[in-house]
């Protein structure tokens, strides 16, 4: 079992690395009492691999307790549990100016305590815990995507890189084009089966019709032009800190020509090693 402990200044981005790391298949929680993490550690344990990546957000919140910190991570390290600390980290103005578009005050303030002095004062405490971290991550030129893919490459191993997991839904124009779609393709300009007698009652899942959208030329370039650009886009879009697309296949009922091709491209993609399912939305209308 591993334990993450994502500690570090704040306004530096703790809330946004937990969210990022749930992405990512870590169990997280926010706001962890110092005192509470053995007892946690000692149930996530014993649930027998239920819990296999464990993400522990604590700061100084925490005020008095928040010194135990490292004497409690030293007792991790010496049980079984592989404990790693990814400290986020920003520079005093960074943190000044997003304290004042948030408006929140800094926990450490207080009357007669400026923002500065409050952030130099954290910064101060939690020297020792960032001497100690694994992983520190400097937030202050980072956008999202940048964010989750600087955890990815420090946590996800082999390479330092997630896939995307995609969704091909096929869809019929005349239901409405489906709300959850990234990317919209329309297939209406490929010979229709519904016009064949024999394929007209059969769907985009029946090798009958497979062949007959598949035996035109415009249909097989159709696919390879998708293949290649969807492909050249998953990557950028990973960079940019998306981790799943779905991929919209339309014709004029969803029956046959976009059912045809929306599985044709998701057998590809899963040839390839990504992550893809196949969803046929108007199929039975």
């Amino acid at each position: 079992m591993e334990f993450l402990i994502v500690t570090g200044l704040s306004g530096a981005g703790k809330s946004r690395a937990a969210d990022v790391l749930e992405d990512l298949d870590y169990y997280c929680v926010d706001n962890m009492p110092v005192a509470l993490i053995p007892r946690f550690a000692e149930f996530c344990a014993a649930t027998g691999g239920r819990f296999e990546k464990v993400a522990l957000v604590t700061d100084v919140r925490e005020k008095e307790n928040f010194g135990e910190l490292l004497t409690t991570l030293d007792k991790l390290r010496e049980s079984e549990i592989t404990c790693r600390i990814l400290y986020m980290d920003a520079d005093v103005p960074v943190l000044i100016r997003r304290y004042k578009e948030s408006r929140r005050p800094h926990p450490l303030a207080g009357k007669g305590v400026s923002m500065e002095a409050a952030i130099r004062k954290e910064m101060d405490l939690l020297a020792p815990v960032k001497e100690r971290a694994d992983f520190v991550v400097n937030t202050g030129r980072l956008t999202l995507g940048q964010l989750q893919s600087k955890l990815c490459g420090l946590l996800c191993g082999e390479g330092g890189k997630r896939g995307i997991d995609v969704t091909v839904l096929s869809f019929g124009y005349k239901y409405g084009l489906p709300a959850e779609a990234d990317l919209v393709f329309d297939a209406r300009f490929l010979p229709n089966p519904y016009y064949v007698d024999e394929l007209r009652e059969k769907t985009g899942l029946d090798l009958p019709v497979k062949e007959y959208v598949f035996s035109f030329q415009q249909t097989r370039t159709f696919l390879e032009q998708l293949e290649a650009m969807l492909e050249f886009l998953f990557p950028l879009y990973v960079e940019e800190g998306k981790l799943s697309l779905t991929v919209a296949i339309g014709c004029t009922g969803g029956r046959h020509r976009s059912v045809a091709v929306a599985a044709a491209l998701n057998d590809h993609f899963l040839a390839r090693g990504i992550s893809s399912v196949n969803v046929n939305r108007d199929i039975d209308k």
